[in-house]
């Protein structure tokens, strides 16, 4: 039986709510066990990113408890938030957010140095991930002289640097072409499977939404639908 990384508990976000309340998420339950490669999917306006940043702790609920590994992430400090997300949680933003005076190494590295991971541990890990991302002949080169889909590798890498115990990707491929797209997702698909990493994506494309194990549809802030195509192969 695979662990449980994520308990959100009748979790609930409304924006505005002393004037006219916009409820974003209303009264979600959600369990995902580690080795889920999971979407949410849902039209605009659904919730999906929401609930995606509510998870990451990147925003607060006003209704509900969310425990990531067993932690009450709800009861933690803003200071607490910062360091527990550093630890546990990589991100992969649609925008990229690599930081552009920086080259593609720096970038994968920056989260360790956050972590205070020593030089050669570092250094290693980041040469690893960038021959699985395929970059290794682009590590000294800034974002503003990489394509979408290099950029987002990068962005990928550097999510999966410190090793979290899950990733959540907001759009991850709503910037790239076809062949950008497919190439990310066989990166993720392999890690997910090699690594049993666990994988979140927020998403309107069918190419992610086609290789989901497990398929979370909302509707106005609620789930909809919860299907899983295919048993934990962990």
């Amino acid at each position: 039986m695979n662990q449980t990384v994520i308990d959100a508990h009748d979790v609930s976000k409304t924006y505005n709510p002393e004037a006219i309340p916009v409820p974003a998420v209303n009264h979600v339950h959600l369990h995902i066990e580690q080795g889920e490669f999971t979407a949410l999917v849902g039209p605009s306006g659904s919730g999906k990113t929401t609930l995606l940043n509510l998870i990451g702790g990147l925003d607060r609920p006003t209704g509900g408890k969310i425990f990531i590994n067993g932690v009450d992430i709800t009861q933690l400090s803003d200071n607490q938030l910062i360091d527990f997300r550093l630890h546990h949680i990589g991100f992969v933003f649609q925008s990229f957010n690599l930081i552009p005076v920086l080259t593609a190494k720096e970038n994968i590295e920056f989260i360790l140095l956050l972590q205070g991971v020593d030089k050669t541990t570092r250094e290693k890990r980041v040469l690893q991930l960038l021959k699985e991302i395929g970059l290794e002949d682009k590590m000294n080169v800034r974002p503003s002289q990489l394509s979408g889909g290099q950029q987002q590798r990068v962005a990928v890498a550097r999510a999966l640097a410190s090793k979290p115990q899950f990733i959540l990707a907001d759009e991850p491929t709503a910037n790239l072409d076809s062949k950008a797209a497919a190439n990310l997702l066989d990166i993720m698909y392999k890690l997910n499977q090699e690594e049993n990493m666990t994988f979140i994506f927020s998403t309107h494309d069918k190419r992610v939404i086609d290789r989901a194990r497990r398929v979370v549809t909302l509707v106005d802030g609620r789930i909809d639908s919860d299907t899983a195509f295919k048993p934990l192969e962990h």
